[in-house]
């Protein structure tokens, strides 16, 4: 693929509708509303907005680029299942890109991505000249000199403030991930959903 390939990119991991369309090292839009709720009704439009700030259409894309989390676990589902229709209709690939990933991009290495898990837990990534496997959900955690990610506080530590919005990483690592073996986007959860299923029996099916 060339380099100044289209790629939009997106994200609903957190509280907020995020996007970007890139071309190499141009930012041609992007947005971001921070939003509790309403990113499913949200989220096509803007990507609607962003390419027609950036004068293109759907047929000029090159490929997409999604957030998979960790985060929010339905906001994560909005927009996976989003970039995986789109990919179909549109038969360009989707690429998933971790919220790691996205925070570390352009920042010195080495390097710990440190996300708010809430309940006062975090999830911690390093990156050095090879990068560890994301960890599970950690009240006590080793980081790296560089630390950056919102849960960064949460430790007492002063982030390293993100290089390029989260959209615009997450549309710039998909670009340069075009042309190499992916797969399909899929949800990063590293722990259970907060929400249970109820134990009360279902009704009664009448033939």
């Amino acid at each position: 693929m060339p380099f100044d390939a289209l790629v939009l990119g997106f994200d609903t991991s957190a509280a907020h509708c995020a996007a970007a369309l890139v071309s190499g090292d141009r930012v041609l839009a992007q947005a971001q509303e921070d939003m509790a709720k309403g990113q499913a009704e949200r989220l096509m439009p803007l990507l609607e907005e962003v390419l027609a700030q950036g004068g293109a259409a759907w047929s000029d894309l090159a490929a997409l680029g999604v957030g998979i989390g960790p985060g929010n676990f339905t906001g994560i589902r909005i927009s996976v299942a989003a970039a995986r229709g789109l990919s179909l209709g549109l038969g360009v690939p989707a690429i998933g890109v971790s919220v790691f990933d996205a925070r570390a991009h352009g920042l010195p290495r080495p390097l710990s991505v440190v996300e708010d898990a809430k309940r006062g837990m975090v999830y911690v990534q390093h990156f050095g000249p090879d990068s560890a496997p994301a960890l599970s959900a950690l009240e006590d955690v080793v980081v790296a000199e560089h630390i950056t990610g919102t849960g960064a506080g949460l430790l007492g530590a002063v982030p390293l403030a993100a290089s390029v919005p989260l959209a615009v990483a997450i549309a710039r690592i998909a670009a340069l991930r075009l042309g190499t073996p992916q797969p399909r986007p899929a949800p990063l959860y590293l722990r259970a959903p907060d929400a249970a299923p109820s134990n009360d029996p279902g009704p009664v099916m009448l033939s």
